[in-house]
């Protein structure tokens, strides 16, 4: 009867490889707060003279749209920043 062993090697080489890449993964840091990109604050009058210009732009512009998917993005990252810290 034959033996299978040398059959073996090629996977046990490529498994011990895989589970290098994988433990070398789990070494970066657990801070699990840099995941979330971090949200600029701005005072009241900041928002208050912002909100003025925004009122001076004309119907449909493009600006308005943006700002509008910005207010979305940092209501997710606030959303993700109160998420990570409660698992913690």
């Amino acid at each position: 009867m034959k033996s299978n062993v040398r059959c073996w090697r090629p996977r046990a080489v490529a498994l011990l490889i895989v589970m290098l890449w994988l433990s070398a993964c789990a070494m970066v840091g657990s801070d699990t707060r840099a995941l979330c990109p971090p949200v600029v604050e701005y005072s009241a009058a900041d928002q208050d003279s912002a909100a003025e210009e925004v009122e001076t732009y004309p119907e449909g512009a493009i600006v308005v749209a943006m700002l509008s998917d910005y207010a979305v993005l940092r209501d997710q990252v606030r959303a993700c920043r109160w998420h990570l810290g409660r698992r913690n």
